[in-house]
């Protein structure tokens, strides 16, 4: 996604830098080009493709505050993401061997 923004926006430099070396071109004219040809295009396309991304992050930000309020509202501790975070003493994985006397 992001290559083709930034091949885009160099063809409309490329464009923008013909119109103001242009023997008829003026500067003003390679301002337009630059704005209705890269940026405005470039800009809009970035927003449309970006779009998935930001719904999947508005709904895990939605379940978090409602995992939040859920855990608030029974009184339970919100799940931790590390095993040490849940502020319960650690047991141990493997019971210890001993020897035989």
């Amino acid at each position: 996604m992001w290559i083709v923004a930034i091949a885009w926006m160099y063809v409309a430099v490329m464009m923008t830098v013909a119109e103001a070396m242009a023997p008829n071109g003026t500067i003003l004219g390679a301002i337009i080009t630059f704005l209705f040809y890269g940026v405005l295009p470039v800009s809009l396309v970035m927003y449309l493709l970006g779009t998935p991304a930001r719904r999947r992050a508005r709904k895990a930000a939605e379940a978090a505050a409602d995992a939040a309020a859920a855990a608030q509202a029974t009184g339970a501790e919100p799940a931790s993401a590390t095993p040490d975070e849940g502020r319960h003493a650690a047991g141990d994985p493997v019971a210890p061997e001993r020897k035989e006397p």
